[in-house]
């Protein structure tokens, strides 16, 4: 995999955790509003998976925490 693609995975768990951020605070509580973050939790681990292979478990689990810290706070 070129950096690129690993950029784009990179973009695209920033992306996930930008709309559990906004769902936060935008869904009715209850059900809806696990289902939304549990649906965004599981692509953010697919593509932590993917990552993975790419640049280790290690790295892969820092880049994932990384950009949750900064999203989400």
């Amino acid at each position: 995999m070129c950096q690129s693609e690993v950029a784009l995975l990179r973009q695209h768990i920033a992306d996930e955790y930008e709309a559990m951020k906004r769902g936060l605070n935008g869904l009715a509580y209850g059900t809806a509003k696990h289902t939304f973050i549990d649906v965004r939790m599981k692509r953010v681990d697919s593509y932590h998976e993917q990552l993975a292979r790419q640049i280790g478990e290690q790295e892969a689990d820092s880049t994932v925490y990384e950009l949750y810290r900064k999203i989400i706070g």
